[in-house]
């Protein structure tokens, strides 16, 4: 399967136009090859957008669901994206990401779970739970987005879940270059999967973001990666090549779960 990471500026706090944007990238992806797109964290409304996350969120199945759904189908792809999300229910906000099929159905959808900063904690509720992994393309697909996935923790339920590829749309700002360096890479390797991680470009109100968007193998290697600019780059991705890294690496073999209390527990758990 051919996995498309869209980085892009965007257009912060302008919802339309970033809709019109993927019409184009879609299209894009589709035509090369791409089964699945995906987008950057909060990539609808924008990241560091201040109080205009309260205007612009959107409930799951809102009008840009619809519109992004549109698209899907048109084009024949999946299409993962970032966006705030209004709850139904009680109008809690969260930082979420929504995978829509490329019959317009919906495949999957996930809250982030560890919040970054005061900022993030002033616009968004923490998610509750990690998300089971979707099947989509003879793959298993899990959800994190951006702070999750520097976590161990994270990653290794994710994969403890079944999924075989890990998505992350990210919203990473300069200088943190650590991250798709050598985080994203150790998150691979060490839970032998793959891990594709969508960051900004650009400027938003005075963040400047890295960039850096990479599609990293169960072995760690780097199968697609992209600079500090605006760029679609697409990498192959497929559970044979994921059954064989965990055949050559026996981490999840040799884990001894029951030393691992202290990952559970503030406690000070010694020998």
């Amino acid at each position: 399967m051919k996995l498309a990471l869209w980085q892009t500026g965007g257009f912060p706090a302008e919802v339309a136009a970033n809709l019109a944007a993927l019409a184009t990238t879609a299209q894009a992806a589709a035509a090369a090859g791409a089964e699945l797109l995906l987008c950057p964290e909060c990539w609808l409304c924008g990241y560091n957008i201040g109080a205009a996350v309260a205007t612009l969120a959107e409930q799951p199945n809102g009008p840009s669901a619809q519109h992004i759904a549109g698209i899907a189908r048109r084009n024949g792809i999946a299409i993962a994206y970032g966006y705030a999300e209004r709850e139904i229910h009680s109008g809690r906000i969260y930082n979420s990401v929504q995978v829509i099929g490329p019959d317009g159905a919906v495949l999957s959808h996930y809250r982030k779970t560890h919040l970054f900063g005061p900022d993030e904690r002033a616009a968004y509720q923490p998610g509750p739970c990690f998300e089971p992994p979707f099947e989509f393309g003879g793959l298993r697909f899990g959800l994190l987005i951006c702070y999750d996935v520097e976590y161990p923790e994270a990653v290794r339920s994710v994969a403890l879940l079944g999924a075989d590829v890990v998505l992350v749309p990210t919203a990473l700002a300069a200088p943190h270059a650590e991250v798709p360096d050598f985080i994203v890479p150790a998150r691979s390797i060490e839970n032998q999967l793959f891990v594709a991680y969508c960051n900004h470009a650009g400027v938003a109100n005075g963040m400047r973001f890295l960039g850096g968007s990479c599609l990293t193998g169960p072995d760690g290697s780097a199968l697609a990666a992209a600079g500090t600019g605006e760029a679609l780059i697409m990498g192959e991705i497929s559970k044979q090549v994921r059954e064989e890294a965990l055949q050559s690496y026996s981490y999840r073999r040799d884990r001894r779960p029951d030393l691992y209390g202290l990952l559970t527990s503030n406690s000070d758990v010694r020998c």
